[in-house]
């Protein structure tokens, strides 16, 4: 059991001869089932009554009558691990196909269906790395009616596991759309402090460039500013697909449903994308600046390396010529000879110089 839940809560009994005293367990890779009630203690369900909620049935009427079961609406949380958990939500009776389809899947992806008072989908989440800044994007899903939320998930979601501790007192919605609209909010505000960090990198790379001599390196401030906008665009590639699902027009959710994920979801995820959009921009932005100070230093470092070799043309020239293993060479006689060339070659570069200058190449 994972997703970060606390010790103190409730478990289910799955198993009827383990009643009685025993050790309880969790079978069937289920990790918690809970009937909850606003501002109410929340209560373990048995196993007859998880029966009744995934396969409902005539004989199984009384675990689910309202007048005798002690709580409003009930939330089953499954991890799909065990391919038991599969075939238990893969086949729910009062769900379309789709649905049970979608909590039995194990790949990534992102989607949100609803058909009359039943919604379903998939959602993104982070794992439990110890470093926020380390932490994977996976998937976990959810089917729900106004008094059933069945999630599933392959990887411990931490997210799933503060929902659950938040169950308390005041803090328990009327529906199960608040704890998708709970779990959303929680992994925008994931995304924002991500967002912050990478907005922070950007802010000292910006002081660097905006202070920096030249000659100085500015390679690792580019590095600095690749990480930044990978990074932003894994998160961009997961929060424009939820930002989409929520404003389609199609998509016509259950009124009890509505304010949840439609307003209050949707703003979350809305406002998360649009600083993911300005960080995007100011990160391209800086890296234009980068690169334009990179292309300035080099072209100021091959203006030195151009004015060097032309100034040592004419020199070149002239220890050429009288490098030549000719006879009659002029200067070879006498004791001045080297004195004179050397004179030649610096008259040669100080010529070369000041026409440079009257050409305005300096």
């Amino acid at each position: 059991m994972s997703d970060n839940t606390a010790r103190n809560f409730p478990f289910t009994v799955l198993d009827p001869s383990l009643r009685g005293g025993k050790k309880p367990t969790i079978a069937h890779g289920l990790v918690w089932a809970i009937g909850v009630s606003p501002g109410k203690e929340l209560h373990s369900l048995d196993a007859e009554t998880v029966q009744a909620l995934l396969a409902p049935s005539s004989s199984s009427n009384a675990h689910l009558d309202k007048a005798t079961r002690g709580w409003d609406w009930a939330w089953l949380h499954f991890d799909t691990v065990h391919s038991s958990a599969r075939a238990h939500v893969a086949q729910l009776r009062d769900f379309p196909e789709e649905a049970g389809a979608m909590l039995a899947e194990t790949d990534y992806s992102i989607a949100l269906e609803a058909e009359d008072d039943r919604v379903w989908g998939a959602l993104p989440a982070f794992d439990d790395a110890l470093a926020e800044e380390d932490r994977e994007i996976c998937a976990w899903r959810f089917a729900m009616s106004e008094e059933l939320l069945i999630t599933t998930r392959r990887t411990p979601i931490p997210v799933l596991g503060t929902a659950y501790r938040s169950l308390r007192g005041r803090g328990i919605p009327p529906n199960p759309a608040g704890v998708i609209d709970r779990v959303l909010r929680d992994f925008t505000g994931t995304v924002r402090r991500q967002l912050a960090q990478l907005d922070d990198e950007l802010d000292r790379a910006e002081d660097v460039l905006l202070t920096i001599e030249h000659g100085s390196d500015l390679g690792h401030l580019g590095g600095i500013v690749g990480k930044v906008r990978r990074r932003a665009t894994e998160l961009r590639r997961v929060v424009m697909p939820i930002d989409r699902v929520l404003r389609d027009e199609d998509l016509e959710l259950p009124e009890w449903a509505e304010d949840d994920l439609r307003d209050r979801a949707e703003q979350q995820i809305h406002a998360a994308l649009d600083d993911l959009i300005a960080l995007q921009d100011r990160a391209r932005s800086l890296q234009d600046e980068l690169a334009s100070g990179q292309a300035e230093e080099t072209n100021r470092r091959l203006y030195i390396l151009t004015i060097v070799t032309t100034l040592m043309l004419p020199a070149t020239f002239v220890t050429g010529f009288f490098g030549m293993n000719t006879g009659g060479m002029f200067l070879a006689e006498g004791g001045w000879g080297t004195v004179l060339a050397g004179g030649c070659c610096f008259l040669s570069m100080a010529v070369t110089f000041i026409f440079m200058k009257l050409a305005r190449l300096l």
